[in-house]
């Protein structure tokens, strides 16, 4: 486990409950997240997330990987030891609807698979055990976001 790594997710977890702080305790609505908050939202839980799993001990490889348009977008590309993990990240404000990766709709679980295949049907040599992670990452008064893994969230079912 990299210490630069702890020290970073350590400090925007800091950040984000300085954020949190400085709202007065005011969580962000759903309704008011539209356009380019809705945008920030994600990209600060990525960000979060990204962290989290480089302290978790995961090498990163890829961020926001494009593999064509039927395949759309990988969230973060990772290894986990000698598994290749998959990992889709679900922010959220609001317990409205659910926890974040209640959001995962199986038409998307088929779109990162789609994407994943693309992916390994790239890579060199032999192909990799690989897995579908979940990063939950979920706005708690007080504290800010907060991130969650959930390991091997869904399957390849081909």
């Amino acid at each position: 486990m990299s210490c630069w790594a702890r020290l970073m997710y350590r400090a925007l977890a800091w950040k984000e409950k300085q954020r949190a702080g400085a709202s007065a305790g005011v969580r962000p609505s759903a309704e008011a997240e539209s356009g380019s908050t809705h945008l920030k939202t994600g990209q600060r839980g990525e960000t979060l997330a990204y962290w989290y799993l480089r302290q978790a001990g995961y090498r990163v490889i890829a961020r926001n990987k494009r593999l064509g348009t039927r395949a759309g977008e990988l969230d973060l590309i990772a290894w986990d030891g000698p598994i290749l993990a998959f990992v889709e990240v679900k922010t959220r404000t609001s317990a409205v609807a659910g926890p974040p990766e209640a959001a995962l709709k199986r038409e998307q679980q088929k779109r990162i698979i789609r994407g994943a295949r693309e992916y390994l049907r790239r890579l060199p040599g032999v192909r990799p055990s690989y897995r579908f992670d979940v990063a939950s990452v979920f706005w708690t008064q007080g504290s800010g976001f907060q991130v969650r893994l959930i390991k091997d969230a869904f399957k390849d079912r081909s």
